[in-house]
């Protein structure tokens, strides 16, 4: 995709973070752009600021669990602005599961896998056929992480494993479309800066805009979800270290011109350590398949962000 000016970009869970990040980035290069995310009044809030800022936005309140509401989206968003070219599955939750995997509430799973996964495959269902009808250059990008996307930190089993099926997903898609030699192109997304630091966004409270449904006891209030930044922080501190953030922006560069350059992995993963949920532990996970070998490039020494073995709870 080469042409942007005037384009149209629907990012789900865009409200803030990463997602909002994306918005900005499109509408630098004169595209039109999508608000799409559960929170209606960040919705509200954040599509009046774009606005100001002179971006031709709209904002449609969305919950991607549910194929409807993605439906509804699809028709707002050709009620707004005739056409939709680039498509950012990226809503994701952290489901705030504690203690082992066997102890996990199945409510977390499932809350995850409908978020995390289907949340994807219902933008696909009901974006995708009217992109490809257009027969114009499109995009759809879909948000892992290098949890999951590439190894799993095995202390967020639930994270990484949605993290790990939505990669998957995104490579069968980029597959068929390039059988059907379609003007639609898939990529894989992977939250990274060229600027050393961490992300601040939505995903250090864990259970934030949890449904009902998928309601467990002792779960975190769904207004708040749990704060994990500021252990964190705490964890830091005591070590006499400094957490540093690295801009969100980078991660809308790092989008914008893998759609623009057709690159698939979009990731700044280019360490030749091979910690947990980097490309080059992907690549020893690979060879270990080869061997036969035992996993132990999971295993790692407790660290500043989890103040634990190989990962964060999710």
């Amino acid at each position: 995709m080469k042409q942007f000016s005037g384009k149209v970009a629907v990012v789900t869970g865009s409200a803030g973070g990463i997602g909002r990040a994306l918005v900005e980035r499109f509408t630098d290069e004169g595209m039109r752009a999508v608000v799409a995310d559960i929170d209606a009044k960040q919705v509200t809030e954040t599509t009046a600021e774009l606005r100001d800022q002179g971006r031709d936005v709209v904002g449609v309140v969305t919950d991607v669990t549910e194929l409807s509401s993605l439906e509804s989206l699809r028709d707002a968003t050709l009620a707004a602005f005739g056409a939709v070219d680039v498509l950012c599955n990226n809503a994701g939750v952290g489901s705030a599961s504690e203690g082992q995997m066997w102890e996990h509430h199945v409510n977390d799973w499932r809350w995850s896998l409908d978020v995390n996964v289907m949340g994807a495959v219902n933008g696909i269902n009901a974006f995708l056929p009217t992109m490809l009808a257009q027969d114009t250059e499109g995009a759809v990008v879909n948000t892992t992480s290098g949890n999951g996307g590439f190894t799993p930190m095995i202390h967020s089993a639930v994270y990484a494993t949605t993290k790990a099926a939505l990669t998957c997903l995104t490579e069968c898609l980029w597959g068929q479309l390039r059988e059907l030699d379609a003007k639609v192109t898939a990529h894989l997304l992977y939250p990274s800066t060229r600027t050393p630091g961490m992300l601040k966004t939505g995903i250090w409270q864990p259970g934030r805009n949890r449904h009902a449904r998928y309601d467990r006891p002792g779960a975190p209030p769904a207004d708040t979800g749990r704060d994990q930044l500021t252990p964190m922080e705490q964890r830091a501190a005591a070590a006499g270290q400094e957490l540093t953030w690295a801009p969100l922006s980078e991660v809308a560069d790092l989008c914008f011109e893998g759609i623009r350059d057709d690159v698939f992995w979009m990731s700044n993963s280019t360490g030749r350590e091979p910690t947990p949920g980097s490309a080059a532990a992907s690549v020893v996970r690979a060879q270990s398949q080869v061997d036969r070998s035992d996993p132990t490039y999971l295993i790692q020494a407790a660290n500043v962000m989890t103040g634990r073995k190989a990962g964060a709870q999710d």
